[in-house]
């Protein structure tokens, strides 16, 4: 029976892309979305994959939703936590709030998305673990403390779970983008773009289809020596 696959944030951007990777390549795929029901609900048209609406920053939540998706399809195999916002303001000017949300989408969901599943997967000695972190984690980017904060810790996390699960049967892995062509990035300013192209030794835009087909891989059987790695797909602009 094809391995079940979990892609949070999975209906939109790199995560939809990451959804349709998985489904291509014979997982049964379930696309967890925090907000946007028409967004969510187009795309479940569109690809035929279930979609599950849950906050992965509420613990409660993930416990609830991963509990539905394990009895409605099967046992979790593959987690891709690729769910996360921005609220960007210089350190001087964000606000707790502005901090406290994206710490709690982004980092803090690693655990209630992973903690609800990881015995399961210790019990069955097989379990895929992919995190997307950003090239904005490894460098540091003006007016993102917050986001580079959360995509820091990622790393660290995945790393400390690598290591406490490697002997189980498990791999845990991050993946780090650069710029990459998804809506939020193509709606800047003409002239930020020329910048940002600038500063890509390649000279373009990374696409979604070519982060899930690294996603992908680290999900699969192939995969299996590598773990705690860190993926930095940047089209050359940081080496990390």
């Amino acid at each position: 029976m094809s391995r079940v696959a979990v892609v949070t944030g999975g209906t939109r951007g790199i995560g939809q892309a990451i959804s349709i990777e998985l489904k291509k390549r014979g997982f049964r795929v379930v696309a967890n979305y925090g907000g946007n029901d028409e967004a969510a609900i187009k795309f479940q048209t569109e690809t035929g994959i279930p979609i599950a609406k849950w906050d992965v920053g509420d613990y409660e939540a993930c416990v609830a939703g991963l509990k539905n998706v394990e009895e409605q399809t099967g046992p979790v195999d593959v987690l891709v936590n690729n769910a996360g916002i921005t609220r960007d303001a210089q350190l001087h000017r964000m606000t707790p709030q502005q901090w406290n949300d994206v710490i709690r989408v982004n980092l803090t969901s690693m655990f209630n998305m992973i903690s609800p599943v990881i015995n399961g997967m210790r019990d069955r000695n097989y379990g895929r673990i992919i995190n997307l972190s950003s090239m904005n984690g490894q460098k540091g980017q003006i007016g993102q403390s917050n986001y580079g904060a959360a995509k820091a810790g990622i790393i660290g996390f995945t790393r400390a779970i690598a290591l406490e699960n490697a002997k189980k049967g498990i791999t845990a892995n991050t993946v780090a983008p650069g710029y990459i062509d998804t809506e939020m990035v193509m709606a800047v300013p003409e002239k930020v773009m020329q910048v940002i192209l600038g500063q890509i030794p390649v000279g373009r835009l990374g696409h979604s289809e070519e982060i899930a087909k690294c996603v992908a891989f680290l999900a699969g059987d192939d995969a299996s020596f590598m773990t705690g790695a860190t993926l930095s797909i940047n089209g050359g602009q940081w080496f990390a």
